[in-house]
């Protein structure tokens, strides 16, 4: 089954931008702050929602649907592997867990940005921390689903593309 290059991109849009709301919700009304890990997560969902709509725009064909699928599939890829260090934190046994480091903000004003990358991605005890599951799972799983999930339909779809000649 192959759908438009148009509909893919804006059904991932979509979906990257609910995620997104409700991960400000959770902040701003549920009072859970998002650790590092978390932000770069964001992050990932930022650029390939940003990378979706420029495709929504611009309605691809062959080359372009295939070019925005992989720009999509390196970012949901990045993006799975940084939840998928966060879950490895949560569940390593408590003392092995990293100590409690300085937040995201503070890092950016006293380290240079690339020394507060590294930092964050290692992780810190506040990315160990399961302040809110869902059916039994974290939000760093449920980030970790949801970015194989967009690598998965991306990779689909970029060899759909790839097969497909169109007119």
């Amino acid at each position: 089954m192959y759908i438009s290059n148009r509909v893919f991109f804006a059904i991932i849009s979509a979906s990257c931008l609910s995620l997104l709301a409700y991960g400000y919700y959770l902040e701003f009304s549920e009072d859970l702050l998002p650790c590092p890990m978390c932000i770069f997560q964001r992050l990932g969902y930022m650029a390939i929602t940003l990378v979706s709509l420029i495709a929504v725009i611009q309605a691809p064909q062959r080359t372009g649907g295939i070019t925005y699928g992989v720009v999509v599939i390196i970012f949901s890829t990045i993006g799975a592997s940084i939840a998928g260090r966060q879950t490895w934190l949560q569940h390593i046994p408590p003392g092995l867990v990293p100590e409690c480091g300085p937040g995201l903000e503070f890092m950016l004003e006293m380290y240079p940005l690339l020394e507060t990358i590294e930092r964050a991605l290692l992780g810190t005890g506040d990315c160990a921390e399961v302040s809110w599951t869902f059916i039994g799972m974290s939000i760093a799983e449920w980030s970790l689903i949801c970015f194989i999930g967009l690598l998965v339909v991306a990779l689909y779809q970029t060899i759909s593309n790839w097969r497909t000649v169109t007119v």
